[in-house]
């Protein structure tokens, strides 16, 4: 039995970046022989194992052969005999297809470390166009390392627009291509995850009939790492079906729902902010729900500041704290059923008439 340590934490180390997770391959072991030593066996596809003490990952090394469409439609061989370098050469980028022994020293046998000093992203075989979840990972490899100047290798555009001419990227399923969304929408360079997209095709595919806003995208990133907000940011549409359509084709989850919405719904209010009347502005408070989910709010106020030429997000949050100081509990004592809200309502117009006159 020999254990590597693989992928991520090779690759981020040979760049001085910090590692955020290890994860081990194990060669020439069985499932029996990980259960004897104290290893957790977690996953369904393959055999995955906790380690005892640290909870990190150990995988036994495998090789996977193509059933059918799809990143499910893989059958894998974890049997003793599998090498590295056939482990190896199943991953998706060069940079991601390097191990470290445990005398630290480098196995590489798919040239990651020239790709890394050429800041390449490319692909390690032919068996990349197997699994359409590479394209995905490919577009957010590049939206983590623009800064650094990686760029896609020409030869693997090529793949991944093969890829997209078969049909084989309609095989995506709506988790995988969320879960990928959003890790993408966390990098530094976000934007770079959807130009890589609209080179090879996919954007398209997956985003269509959708106008993508990357500049308001762009904007979002230099002052937010709320990944909803950047969402709401990027998706804002005049059309909300086409919004909602997007939703559930992708299981989308309800905070980025209900940001997006609100954000498509009222940044037209946000961008007239200083013309609107007093009870205008009550209103849409109270459209937003702001009084009930001032957080959700602050974010809607920096989605609208990434989608506008100007800022009113100051001016809205003090609106907003104007006409929250009313004591709506004094009214509910004093009158019955509309009434109550009808007063409230006035009192809040008050509020924030006298803010205007300050």
């Amino acid at each position: 039995m020999k254990i590597y340590l693989v992928g991520g934490a090779v690759r981020d180390k040979l760049l001085g970046l910090p590692i955020k997770e290890r994860d081990w391959v194990v060669v020439g072991a069985t499932v029996t022989d990980m259960l004897q030593q104290g290893f957790r066996q977690v996953g369904k596809d393959f055999p995955v194992f906790l380690h005892p003490k640290t909870n990190e990952e150990y995988a036994l090394a495998r090789v996977e052969r193509k059933t059918r469409p799809g990143y499910t439609g893989f059958e894998f061989d974890t049997s003793p005999s599998v090498s590295l370098e056939e482990d190896l050469q199943r991953r998706d980028l060069t940079i991601n297809a390097m191990a470290e022994t445990s005398t630290g020293e480098l196995v590489d046998p798919y040239h990651g470390q020239k790709d890394l000093a050429e800041k390449k992203l490319r692909h390690v075989s032919v068996a990349f166009v197997e699994d359409p979840v590479r394209i995905l990972r490919v577009a957010r490899f590049a939206a983590r390392f623009s800064k650094l100047g990686f760029t896609v290798a020409v030869e693997t555009n090529q793949l991944m627009n093969e890829m997209v001419m078969s049909g084989e990227i309609d095989a995506l399923v709506a988790e995988r291509v969320w879960k990928e969304l959003e890790r993408a929408l966390a990098e530094d360079h976000p934007e770079q995850f959807f130009h890589v997209l609209e080179t090879c095709g996919a954007l398209s595919k997956l985003f269509a009939p959708l106008d993508l806003d990357l500049s308001a995208l762009t904007c979002a990133v230099s002052f937010t790492d709320d990944t909803s907000v950047r969402f709401a940011s990027l998706l804002r549409q005049d059309s909300l079906e086409q919004l909602k359509v997007f939703f559930e084709r992708y299981r989308v989850p309800s905070d980025y729902r209900e940001l997006a919405v609100l954000v498509s719904k009222y940044l037209a209010a946000y961008q007239h902010a200083p013309e609107l009347k007093a009870d205008e502005l009550v209103q849409l408070l109270q459209n937003a729900d702001a009084f009930r989910r001032p957080d959700r709010f602050k974010k809607y106020l920096l989605a609208c500041k990434a989608c506008s030429p100007k800022s009113y997000s100051d001016w809205l949050l003090k609106c907003l704290q104007a006409a929250a100081s009313v004591d709506a509990k004094k009214f509910a004592a004093e009158l019955q059923g509309k009434a109550i809200a009808d007063r409230i309502f006035q009192e809040r117009v008050k509020k924030i008439s006298t803010l205007r006159q300050a």
